[in-house]
C-alpha cells in the first residue's frame, strides 16, 4: 500500500504539481483547500506526511498546525509548511508552531520529492 500525503492548498496549479511530483513516485495524494476544516481533513484521512500552505482561507496554516500539534492523536503527523512568503519571521513562526520542515513557492520538484520522503521516513 502507498504512503499518503494530505496536501491542504487553494492554489490549483500548485496543487497539480505537487499532485503529479509525487503520484509519479508512488504516493497517494489527496488535496484539500480550506482551512476551516483542515484540521477534520487530517484526522479523517490520517496521512503518513501532511503539507500545508500557510495562506488558506478560513483558517491560516499556522493555526491549523497548532491545533494539530496540540491534539495528541494527530500530534505526530510529519508537516511540511509551504508559503510563498520566506521571509525568516515566517520560518520562526512555523517552526515556533512546531513544524517540521519548511519550504517556499516556488520549490523545486527535486526539493518538494526529498522532503516528503524526509519526512515520511521518521
Amino acid at each position: 500500500m502507498s504512503k499518503q500525503v494530505l496536501l491542504i492548498e487553494d492554489e490549483p496549479n500548485i496543487i497539480e504539481a505537487i499532485s503529479f511530483i509525487l503520484s509519479r513516485d508512488g504516493w497517494s495524494v489527496k488535496t484539500h483547500s480550506n482551512g476551516a476544516d483542515a484540521v477534520d481533513m487530517v484526522r479523517q484521512r490520517q496521512p503518513d506526511v501532511l503539507i500545508l500552505d500557510v495562506m488558506l482561507p478560513g483558517k491560516s496554516g499556522y493555526d491549523i498546525l497548532r491545533e494539530l500539534r496540540n491534539d495528541p492523536s494527530q500530534s505526530h503527523v510529519p508537516v511540511l509548511m509551504l508559503t510563498a512568503r520566506g521571509q525568516t519571521k515566517d520560518r520562526e513562526i512555523a517552526e515556533r508552531a512546531g513544524c517540521d520542515a519548511f519550504m517556499t513557492k516556488p520549490f523545486s520538484n527535486a526539493d518538494m520529492l526529498e522532503t516528503v520522503r524526509t519526512l515520511a521516513a521518521k
